[in-house]
């Protein structure tokens, strides 16, 4: 269940997506929040350096596993534009964070690429409890999702030219 709180934080990962996208990246932003509610690390896609492993929720899965103890990372919330990718996913599982909360779905991604005629993705587009049954998550949000979906269709016409 997103509460106030998670659709708050789900808003800055929205900025963060935008951000991302100004930045000539993929639209994606994510923050990672301890226990006690602090903004640890806010982390945007940066794929557009050619390097198609700088996603934002990986960015905060090496970043955890180096400052934080395995109870704080156990303890801490990942929020994201988009859900975790199969990559995400596992790196998040590996270091061990705790809850996820998405604003979008991998399954709505996957729609809206094959809607806007993008290119494919080379992994297979599986939910965060496909590759990592034990994480909590919680997600999409209707509130937020279009918001998401409006940024992938302006990255998509970017890249058309």
């Amino acid at each position: 269940m997103i509460t106030d709180v998670d659709r708050s934080h789900l808003e800055r990962c929205v900025q963060l997506a935008a951000d991302a996208l100004d930045a000539g990246n993929e639209p994606f932003g994510s923050i990672l929040v301890s226990a006690d509610g602090l903004t640890l690390l806010e982390a945007i896609n940066e794929v557009g350096s050619g390097d198609a492993t700088q996603h934002p929720e990986f960015a905060i899965a090496r970043w955890a596993a180096e400052h934080l103890a395995p109870a704080e990372r156990a303890a801490a919330t990942v929020y994201t534009s988009g859900e975790h990718c199969p990559m995400c996913s596992a790196a998040h599982a590996w270091v061990g964070l705790g809850r996820i909360v998405y604003a979008s779905s991998a399954a709505q991604l996957a729609e809206w690429q094959a809607e806007l005629g993008a290119a494919p993705s080379p992994v297979e587009s599986l939910s965060i409890n496909e590759v990592a049954p034990s994480i909590p998550s919680d997600g999409p949000s209707s509130e937020l999702a279009e918001q998401v979906h409006r940024l992938h269709r302006a990255s998509q016409v970017r890249r058309m030219g």
